[in-house]
C-alpha cells in the first residue's frame, strides 16, 4: 500500500548552526483502500447496483479511530458524512452507496442514484474540519481502483 511507506524526515532545517531533522507530515491513519466505481450490471439505479459501489476505508494503526464528522465526497461534491462511528484498528468500512442497514463494517449513504463516475473521478476522504486525509482518483478503464 503506497502510504504505508512515509519518510522518518521530510525536511532538515538548521537550528543554531546544527542540523535538525523535521518530521514528515504525518498520513492519516485512515485511509481510502479501495474504490468499486463501476457496479457489476448495467446502471439501473436498483439498490442491489447502488450498493455494488462503494468506497472502503481502512485504518492502519492498530488503535480504534472515532470517524465522527468525516466526510467521503466525489469531485461533484456528493458529501457522505459519518455521524458517531468508531472504526477498529487495522479494520475496514465499506460506504455504500445505497440504501441498508449500517453496522461495524457496512455504510449507507441511501442515494437513489450512482455517485462515482466511471469515465473517472476523485473519491476525498476529508476530516472534520475539512482538510483533506486522502485521496484516491481515476480514469476511463477499469471497474475498481486500489488506491
Amino acid at each position: 500500500m503506497r502510504k504505508l511507506l512515509v519518510a522518518g524526515a521530510a525536511a532538515v532545517a538548521v537550528a543554531g548552526g546544527v542540523l535538525v531533522a523535521t518530521p514528515a507530515e504525518a498520513a492519516s491513519a485512515v485511509q481510502i483502500y479501495r474504490v468499486y466505481y463501476d457496479s457489476p450490471g448495467s446502471d439501473k439505479g436498483s439498490n442491489t447496483s447502488l450498493n455494488g459501489e462503494w468506497v472502503q476505508l481502512f485504518n492502519t494503526s492498530r488503535t480504534s479511530k472515532s470517524l465522527k464528522g468525516v466526510k467521503v465526497r466525489d469531485k461533484t461534491g456528493y458529501t457522505y458524512t459519518f455521524g458517531s462511528f468508531t472504526l477498529k484498528g487495522r479494520k475496514s468500512v465499506y460506504i455504500h452507496t445505497g440504501r441498508g442497514s449500517n453496522s461495524a463494517t457496512h455504510r449507507y449513504w441511501g442515494r437513489k442514484w450512482y455517485v462515482w463516475n466511471n469515465t473517472g473521478d476523485t473519491a476525498y476522504l476529508l476530516y472534520s474540519n475539512g482538510r483533506v486525509a486522502d485521496k484516491c482518483s481515476w480514469g476511463r478503464t477499469g471497474s475498481s481502483k486500489y488506491c
